[in-house]
């Protein structure tokens, strides 16, 4: 194997991190405040979706917006459920996925090819081209992201805030903190990401949806963010461990001569094998926010 094939595998392998470090970094916010969305497939998935038709009716740009307001929107939801209407995390994210998956199934059969969208190439975002390959910008914005949430969650007085939101509400609430509004901003902030990340898949790194496009990258994710302890800079790491299988996974679909050796399937299991063992090795020692999950009662 050659260097011009182990850099193709790195670069495949940053495009790859980027949906999952984006939507990872935003749940990081959410958390870090004492909300848990397990809806980010479906915010993947619909905004795929949307961002592909945003694209579409007026460029990239466009589509890049539309994925990032569908995330900010459907988190705005799922904020008012679970903060002033005291509704169950859990469930409320299972009914993001699911409304995700049966919308987006709908949206597929009445664009006329059932179960594939492609986007025309003139609407999808152009790569910077340069001697060492194509890079998507968004490859930027990933890297740039979690460096900067750290920033504001561990350096900022508004991440204090965004922290003991999480931590300690009772006390946040007697020092003046709106726990309700701050916590349901800082979730629709972090969907907004995964929006973001669902509208990069479409408009710029696949070029098309399908009603299987997000394909647990939304688990992945969370995994992720296990894996970090709510620590962004641990998230870019994580993302790009996870990026690197999952793009491992489509190079050997690709190698005909790495199948004889290793079956495709079998590496295909990779992404999700590692997801597992990860969550495994790290899910006992990572600490999360005392009041993670629990809505807030004012007392």
């Amino acid at each position: 194997m050659n260097l011009a094939y182990l850099w193709g595998i790195f670069l495949g392998s940053l495009h790859a991190m980027v949906p999952i470090t984006l939507t990872a970094t935003g749940e990081v916010i959410g958390e870090s405040a004492g909300l848990f969305n397990i809806g980010l497939e479906g915010i993947i998935l619909l905004s795929a979706m949307t961002g592909a038709l945003g694209a579409e009716a007026a460029g990239p740009s466009v589509g890049f917006l539309v994925g990032l307001g569908t995330g900010f929107a459907i988190g705005l939801i799922f904020g008012l459920v679970c903060t002033y209407f005291k509704g169950v995390q859990l469930i409320a994210g299972v009914g993001i996925n699911l409304f995700s998956a049966g919308l987006v199934t709908f949206w597929l059969i009445h664009l006329g090819v059932p179960g594939h969208h492609a986007v025309a190439e003139e609407s999808q975002m152009v790569n910077i081209s340069t001697r060492y390959g194509d890079f998507s910008p968004m490859i930027f914005v990933a890297i740039a992201l979690p460096v900067l949430i750290y920033i504001l969650l561990f350096r900022t007085k508004l991440g204090l805030k965004i922290r003991a939101a999480g931590e300690n509400p009772q006390a946040a609430d007697v020092a003046g903190i709106n726990i309700h509004l701050l916590r349901l901003l800082s979730t629709a902030a972090g969907a907004s990401l995964a929006g973001l990340a669902g509208a990069y898949i479409s408009v710029n790194w696949l070029g098309s949806v399908t009603k299987e496009i997000s394909a647990g990258r939304g688990f992945i994710a969370l995994a992720t963010v296990v894996f970090s302890g709510l620590n962004p800079l641990l998230v870019l790491l994580g993302g790009f461990i996870f990026g690197f299988f999952d793009n491992l996974a489509v190079w050997v679909a690709t190698m005909p001569a790495v199948q004889k050796v290793i079956p495709w399937q079998f590496v295909a299991m990779a992404p999700y094998a590692v997801t597992l063992l990860v969550v495994t090795g790290v899910i006992g020692r990572a600490r999360f926010p005392a009041a993670m999950g629990i809505p807030y009662k004012r007392e």
